[in-house]
């Protein structure tokens, strides 16, 4: 037997559900980040981010949107975004009750694809 991904740890759809809308209002109200999004679509890009938790977590939802290099290209993300980013996660997994080391894993899950994210090779 297998033993459960991070994503069923954690409560599966459940808390993937709960935390998108609770993230992305820490991220909308911090000054360095709510331009960088100024104009998106909302709606569409929670489903994305749901999407891409779910799949870093080893859920059973795959990833759909662009690929990362791409949905970020030219945004002007530094790695000190990318950390302000991070940092609210962090604060919303706790917020929803996640352990300590379970919110570490997530937070390095996401950080694996920060060059991509941030337009870096190294």
């Amino acid at each position: 037997t297998s033993s459960p991904t991070l994503y069923d740890r954690l409560g599966g759809a459940d808390l993937i559900t709960s935390l998108i809308p609770t993230f992305y209002e820490q991220v909308l109200k911090d000054p360095e980040l709510a331009p960088f999004f100024a104009h998106a679509a909302l709606d569409k890009l929670q489903a994305m981010q749901r999407e891409f938790i779910s799949m870093a977590l080893g859920g059973p939802i795959e990833y759909t949107g662009r690929p990362l290099a791409h949905a970020h290209h030219g945004r002007g993300i530094s790695r000190c975004h990318l950390a302000k980013f991070t940092g609210h996660l962090l604060e919303s997994l706790k917020a929803l009750g996640v352990a300590d080391a379970e919110a570490d894993e997530v937070i390095a899950r996401v950080n694996a694809s920060s060059n991509e994210i941030i337009g870096t090779s190294y």
